[in-house]
């Protein structure tokens, strides 16, 4: 049988406290195990729902608590345990948030560079020529062995002449760092094995 009542006294650290029957009579024993398991404590002043029933001891005591501010079919949830869901919703909607950016700019640079390497693949075999000062050039025959397939940097280069080709022809590259028509001075066309 339901009765109901509130919580008069409560001790913390013992764990238990009294009920004050609605109906009137003498206090019930209460135990912290028979509070839902919700992380919040007892309050003394709240109004509750219990049932009557017998303690270790023989005496009476009230079980299945139910606290009346919260219904009988949901138990409380502490404001902390509410933050915390609250925190971790939010955490989750911006890592969602971070990766759908992530995957989309790699996916933009990604069909970025493919339309540029066709584009480039489109264009004429003859591109007209940087101006190279006299004395830089090296004679670099327009070759069909060579072709603008978007590397830029001496890093992808396998010799001078074509570091040399690829300053001449694809536009965009970044082989002659000090602007004087040589190209990859320090790992391709120094001394005399440049070719």
């Amino acid at each position: 049988m339901q009765l109901s009542g509130t919580l008069r006294s409560w001790n913390d650290d013992r764990g238990f406290g009294f009920i004050a029957p609605t109906h009137g009579g003498a206090e019930i024993f209460v135990h912290v195990s028979e509070f839902p398991r919700d992380g919040s404590r007892p309050t003394v002043g709240e109004k509750l729902n219990f049932e009557l029933g017998r303690g270790r001891d023989g005496k009476p005591q009230a079980v299945k608590v139910v606290r009346m501010a919260v219904g009988t079919d949901r138990p409380a949830r502490s404001s902390g345990a509410k933050a915390k869901g609250n925190t971790a919703s939010l955490l989750g909607t911006l890592a969602l948030v971070a990766l759908v950016v992530i995957a989309g700019t790699w996916g933009y640079r990604h069909l970025s560079a493919r339309q540029h390497r066709q584009a480039l693949a489109a264009e004429p075999a003859t591109v007209p020529s940087r101006s190279v000062p006299p004395a830089a050039t090296a004679p670099t025959p327009v070759t069909s062995t060579f072709r603008c397939d978007g590397r830029t940097h001496c890093s992808q280069m396998t010799s001078c002449a074509e570091a040399t080709w690829f300053l001449n022809n694809c536009p965009g590259t970044k082989l002659d760092g000090n602007n004087d028509g040589i190209p990859c001075e320090q790992q391709w066309c120094t001394g005399p094995l440049a070719k």
